[in-house]
Order: C-alpha cells, then structure tokens, then sequence
C-alpha cells in the first residue's frame, strides 16, 4: 500500500464527536463553544486560524448543530486538553460519539 493512499473504510481510526447539543436534545450555548474550545490548539498562518487535525469544529449539515471532532490520539499528545474538553462535554451533558469515523454528512467550519 502506497504511503499516500487512504486506509479502506474498515481500517479508518475511529474519532470522538462531541455534539451542540444535550442529552435532552436542547441546543448548546454559546454558539460558538466549538470554535472556542478548538481555539487551544489553533495556530495561526497568513493571518488566518488553522484548527489543529486532532481537535476541530464541524457542522452537521442534517441539522446545522455544531459539532466539535477529536482525534484519540490527542489523549497521548496532550492528555490536559483532551481530559478538559470530555470533562466539559461531560459536565455540559453533550452528546458523545465515540465511533465515528464519516464525515460525509459533516463539514469543517473553518
């Protein structure tokens, strides 16, 4: 397998979604706590904000809900910031997925 070729859907690393939304189904406030959480890890170039690949906002075209995508590897490279953002969702009572893997159905924010 060439180094550059995508894995088969099967092989796909599994990610965690964080839904804007609670448990009981309310919207989550602010609107824009993804942007604000993924604001950590953000760097800047040419004077734009580029979200980091491990931790980044999406929006569920379905339901235009922001969404926040966190790669588990984030656990390894930066243990603070992951154990902050699951404690957050957890205290907030937001949606957890943490099987995704398509992001068809979902667009980057930024």
């Amino acid at each position: 397998m060439l180094e550059n070729t995508p894995p088969p859907k099967s092989q796909k690393e599994k990610l965690i979604l964080i839904e804007g939304v609670t448990e009981n189904g309310e919207p989550f406030r602010p609107s824009d706590w993804a942007e604000r959480m993924c604001g950590c890890l953000a760097s800047f170039t040419n004077r734009r904000m580029v979200y980091s690949p491990q931790l980044r906002p999406i929006i569920d075209n379905e339901n235009s809900r922001k969404c926040l995508v966190l790669d588990p590897k984030l656990k390894e490279t930066n243990p603070d910031i992951f154990e902050c953002v699951m404690k957050f969702a957890g205290e907030n009572h937001l949606k957890i997925h943490e099987s995704y893997t398509e992001y068809t159905e979902y667009e980057e924010t930024n």
